[in-house]
């Protein structure tokens, strides 16, 4: 393999390790954003910003923590058939299905840089009474789906080494 292709994996898998720990961080910011909620609603006038504020936090820890999982391995898969499979044609079976992710992933960033530029354009806001502006969230979820589709990237070329007998 190319050493640049095995720099690349290396950069990426760093990444995509470091930004997965850090999001999962975020459960617990989520956590005390829902304390503060129970408390304020039970001792206090109720916060309007609570609720909205632990769903765009659950959004960035899922979306986050998407590449790592990836990456992990711990996505959901079928292994009726796959477990039984020797290494090599587990790699087969990847490196096919990855470009179908691939696909998805690209349709999916394009929608978000669309929704994400509509919302810095014209000032997009929830429509809740707390009325947060959407495009931080918009541009979260973007750079996840990014950090995805390298992380995809990696994992096929690691699967096209696989497949060449070489180990990355």
């Amino acid at each position: 393999m190319p050493a640049f292709l095995i720099g690349y994996v290396r950069v990426v898998e760093a990444v995509t390790s470091r930004v997965g720990r850090i999001a999962m961080y975020l459960l617990f910011v989520m956590m005390a954003i829902l304390l503060w909620s129970s408390v304020s609603k039970t001792f206090f006038l109720p916060s309007l910003w609570t609720l909205e504020m632990a769903q765009f936090t659950m959004v960035a820890y899922y979306m986050l923590g998407g590449p790592y999982s990836l990456q992990l391995g711990s996505n959901v898969r079928m292994d009726l058939l796959y477990g039984a499979w020797s290494t090599r044609r587990k790699a087969w079976f990847d490196a096919f299905t990855v470009l179908a992710l691939l696909f998805y992933l690209g349709v999916l960033l394009y929608g978000g840089l669309e929704s994400a530029a509509y919302a810095l354009e014209y000032g997009e806001r929830s429509s809740s009474a707390w009325r947060p502006p959407m495009a931080p969230i918009k541009i979260v979820m973007c750079a996840a789906v990014v950090l995805m589709i390298l992380q995809a990237t990696a994992m096929l070329i690691r699967d096209i080494a696989t497949l060449r007998g070489v180990e990355l």
